[in-house]
């Protein structure tokens, strides 16, 4: 039997060290493990949001993006408590194809509104990677002086699996910022190109960033997001890219000509900005103010809302029935087995959606 001596004492043995002190007690472990299990009702929710509570407006978007079943009752609740306190803000959705400086022009769009009084939220969707299925949501990290304004806020959500991205409960965050007291609500989205069209059906302005140089006028006169636009912003319009952003704008102009005219009676504009010197920002905005003024004179702003409610209905339904169907506790063991069955050429997949459909409507 070899005995280890210090001699032959082998280099990965360990010794003892001084023992460190608690880094936390553990009666103040208790208190901070006391404080997150203990959830807000509907009601305390509600409450604080009215006031204005930031931390209570995050907990009620983040209780409305669960995916947990048990959950969606609370948060219809918390929707419902706050339907009568929004309504009262506009809404400005924001696009643009990646690069295009989005989150640097809503940062200095933003601070320029909250100079002028007003309480701006920005929800900003961030892309959902199709293989790890995960975002980074960045946006707070990208836009770190709107986010130490005391009149703005700023909420990234992930696009998940929703098409256009717009992310799935983005609608219902609308009417809780709205409810907290957020006048201008902003919403950028993913920047997918033309068949970004759901954030359309949620806002009153559609804004589209371009940058000069990314396509000739027949570019322009695509179908689809253009058609779209309220109004076309050349962003990134500083040093020796000025002239190039004035000649997009002229070559905009002439394409926006051969669109239809808008129910809205409005005929969209093309203007230029720089959101990193702030030039043109102001310009943005009065080009929005103009826009609202004539849309609230004939009515087209009430009009749309309505069916905007209407189309939100039918779209609720839709994914609340996905939801319960998904969650079912039969069809969660029916459809590994009917996945198999169709990855191994046993069914066809029209026929184990029938059968899983069939089960779910016993």
């Amino acid at each position: 039997m070899h005995l280890e001596t210090p001699e032959n004492k082998s280099a990965l043995s360990e010794i003892n060290g001084i023992n460190q002190p608690d880094s936390i007690s553990d009666a103040v472990a208790k208190q901070i493990q006391q404080f997150r299990r203990k959830q807000p009702s509907a009601n305390e929710l509600i409450t604080t949001i009215i006031k204005g509570d930031k931390i209570a407006l995050s907990r009620a978007i983040t209780l409305i993006e669960s995916t947990n079943i048990k959950h969606l009752e609370k948060a219809n609740e918390v929707i419902q408590g706050c339907l009568p306190y929004a309504n009262n803000s506009v809404r400005i959705g924001i696009t643009g194809v990646p690069g295009v400086g989005k989150s640097t022009f809503i940062e200095a769009f933003g601070k320029h509104l909250t100079s002028l009084g007003k309480k701006v939220a920005v929800l900003a969707v961030d892309p959902s990677s199709s293989i790890s299925h995960g975002s980074i949501l960045g946006d707070k990290t990208r836009m770190e002086e709107l986010v130490k304004d005391e009149n703005a806020f700023i909420r990234p959500s992930a696009s998940g699996d929703s098409l256009g991205g717009v992310a799935r409960k983005t609608r219902e965050a609308i009417i809780l910022c709205e409810a907290c007291g957020f006048d201008t609500i902003i919403i950028e989205t993913v920047g997918v190109g033309q068949s970004e069209t759901a954030v359309h059906s949620m806002v009153d302005f559609f804004l589209l960033l371009k940058i000069a140089g990314a396509g000739d006028e027949l570019q322009g006169i695509k179908r689809g997001i253009m058609e779209m636009a309220d109004t076309i912003v050349i962003n990134k319009a500083d040093g020796d890219n000025i002239s190039k952003a004035k000649l997009a704008k002229t070559e905009f102009n002439r394409a926006l000509h051969l669109f239809p005219a808008k129910k809205s009676g409005w005929i969209p504009k093309v203007t230029t900005c720089s959101a990193i010197t702030k030039e043109g920002i102001n310009d943005v905005w009065k080009i929005i103010s103009d826009y609202f003024d004539l849309a609230k004179e004939n009515q087209y702003f009430q009009n749309k809302r309505q069916e905007q409610n209407q189309f939100w209905m039918m779209e609720t339904i839709n994914e609340q029935l996905k939801t319960h169907f998904y969650n079912h506790p039969d069809i969660i063991s029916l459809l590994e087995q009917n996945k198999k069955a169709v990855q191994n050429n046993e069914i066809s997949p029209f026929a184990a959606a029938k059968i899983l459909l069939e089960n779910y409507y016993k």
